[in-house]
């Protein structure tokens, strides 16, 4: 009598292994850009909750995430693991960030930030001029397939960027901002992740009664109509432009600051020009991926800052005059 229970038990591989082969097959299909261009809208309608680690200045933090996303409201829940156990509790663009330490909240108001992701590419970058984009090979992330599509600068002046995209949604699975020296400076790493499962409202809701905390408010940026400026930057970076130009009143402050936006279709660099205040401390600064520089021209102060390298920031800040 022939034993066929061996060839019983390879069905499952077999199978497993055909699915494996049409994933990667249609991984290799898709164009990069088509990559991207489903990562924007993932990001824009996929809900989900999972543990995310998010990695900046060599500094590591857990995060538990819940995220829906319903006639384009988003509601999120975001737990730190670690420290003293801040959470942030968003609603539309009404944030709440509860700090349970000092029985506070702090009431503010986001327009499109992202809580994860500070700069995604998408399908409309000008790859072939300042970058160019390529599928690099199928890795597993968050115990789900993912594709990694690796986008390369042409010079220094803009950091480079990786992203693991889940091939059966596309959504990002792990993002790296990647320093000239082809390191990487931050990074959002799922470790655990479950989309576009049911999400209860009761797991969007704050885990401590706020009855008696106290609540504060910050003030909202005003921002006016778009301005002309005669503000421009003699020598910018060669790929990037003024996209946009508008003034803002700040916070505790009365005068209106000039913010020019400059991009190269991927990369933003913000220039913040306003009228001499109080003195400040002109150079370079940095936070995580976030380079910053100040310096006084003509009776102003002038910063530009960005998630671009520090010459990219130091160069913009310190060509800016009046024409």
């Amino acid at each position: 009598m022939r034993f066929n229970g061996g060839k019983h038990l390879l069905w499952p591989v077999l199978a497993a292994a055909q699915v494996a082969c049409g994933s990667a097959a249609l991984a290799e299909r898709v164009e990069p850009n088509e990559w991207l261009s489903r990562m924007s809208t993932a990001v824009q309608t996929t809900s989900y909750e999972g543990t995310v680690l998010r990695i900046r200045d060599g500094k590591a933090e857990a995060l538990k995430v819940v995220h829906t996303v319903s006639d384009g409201v988003i509601r999120e829940k975001v737990v730190a693991q670690e420290g003293n156990g801040l959470e942030i509790i968003r609603n539309g663009n009404e944030v709440h960030c509860i700090l349970p330490d000092r029985r506070s909240v702090l009431v503010e108001e986001w327009d499109d930030q992202s809580t994860l992701f500070s700069t995604l590419p998408s399908s409309e970058i000008r790859f072939g001029s300042e970058y160019d984009v390529a599928i690099v090979r199928e890795e597993r992330v968050a115990g789900r397939q993912a594709v990694l599509v690796a986008i390369r600068p042409h010079d220094s002046y803009r950091y480079g960027h990786r992203v693991w995209l889940d091939i059966e949604t596309a959504f990002p699975l792990q993002t790296q901002l990647i320093s000239e020296n082809g390191d990487p400076i931050a990074q959002v790493k799922f470790a655990d992740i479950s989309l576009n499962k049911e999400i209860h409202a009761s797991a969007l809701a704050p885990s401590y009664s706020t009855e008696n905390f106290r609540w504060l408010t910050q003030p909202a940026r005003h921002v006016s109509h778009k301005l002309e400026t005669s503000w421009a930057s003699s020598n910018i970076p060669q790929g990037f432009r003024p996209v946009s130009t508008h003034g803002e009143t700040l916070p505790g402050h009365d005068a209106v600051v000039t913010h020019i936006l400059f991009s190269d279709g991927l990369a933003n660099v913000s220039v913040f020009i306003a009228p001499q205040g109080s003195v400040i401390a002109e150079g370079p600064s940095r936070v995580g991926g976030s380079n910053s520089y100040s310096v006084m021209r003509d009776g102003h102060r002038v910063t530009a800052v960005g998630e671009v390298p520090a010459m990219t920031v130091e160069q913009i800040a310190t060509t800016m005059m009046r024409r």
